[in-house]
């Protein structure tokens, strides 16, 4: 009662709690109690099967299902036509990806721009999962400067960056509960695995 008084609160009245918004990455055989790998919390990492389960049961949890193609093991392209990705598309992509495809870049895509791979306005590039990637906001700009080439493959989860100076670093996306690659560190173009992260 005494804190209460010190906060401001009415003695005996309850605070309501915030509201926040995290993405559980959980296989359904994880889900199920069957496997207990394969899950992990976005931005922080692999966290173990009973911690995803009790998140997955607690009553305020909201799940939105992600469909994986059989076959691949990636998320469906929703494919649609106009510049903007609309709001399913979005989380696709942010789901899929779950961070800036560059290979040295670990920024979570919830903080990401989501970028068009081929330009929507000057190569009609479609807005579709499959066509747009996340970006931070300075490799989105890096993206389009002279000298930079840029390729990914949402379909592998594989990244090229050619810099100005001609080096070429590669990478691959983490595995998710969704995919069935393995991660592999980024790579210079002579095939010596690169551990720093690169800073200009």
């Amino acid at each position: 009662m005494t804190a209460d008084l010190l906060l401001g609160n009415d003695p005996g009245v309850r605070v309501p709690e915030a509201a926040a918004m995290v993405y559980l990455h959980m296989p359904v055989d994880a889900a199920l109690s069957m496997s207990d790998s394969g899950c992990e919390l976005d931005g922080y990492g692999p966290i173990p099967a009973a911690v995803a389960r009790e998140i997955m049961t607690n009553r305020d949890s909201t799940w939105r299902k992600v469909l994986c193609d059989p076959a691949t093991g990636q998320p469906m392209d929703l494919g649609r036509t106009r510049r903007r990705p609309n709001a399913a598309i979005r989380e696709l992509v942010r789901v899929r990806d779950r961070e800036c495809v560059v290979p040295w870049c670990r920024r979570p895509a919830r903080h990401c721009d989501l970028d068009h791979q081929r330009e929507w306005a000057t190569d009609n590039g479609p807005t579709s999962a499959a066509n747009t990637a996340p970006r931070c906001r300075r490799h989105h700009r890096m993206k389009n400067a002279p000298g930079w080439i840029t390729r990914y493959d949402p379909h592998h989860g594989t990244s090229s960056i050619t810099t100005p100076g001609g080096t070429t670093y590669t990478g691959r996306r983490r595995r998710g509960c969704c995919a069935s690659d393995v991660s592999l560190p980024y790579t210079a173009s002579d095939g010596v695995a690169v551990g720093a992260t690169l800073t200009s």
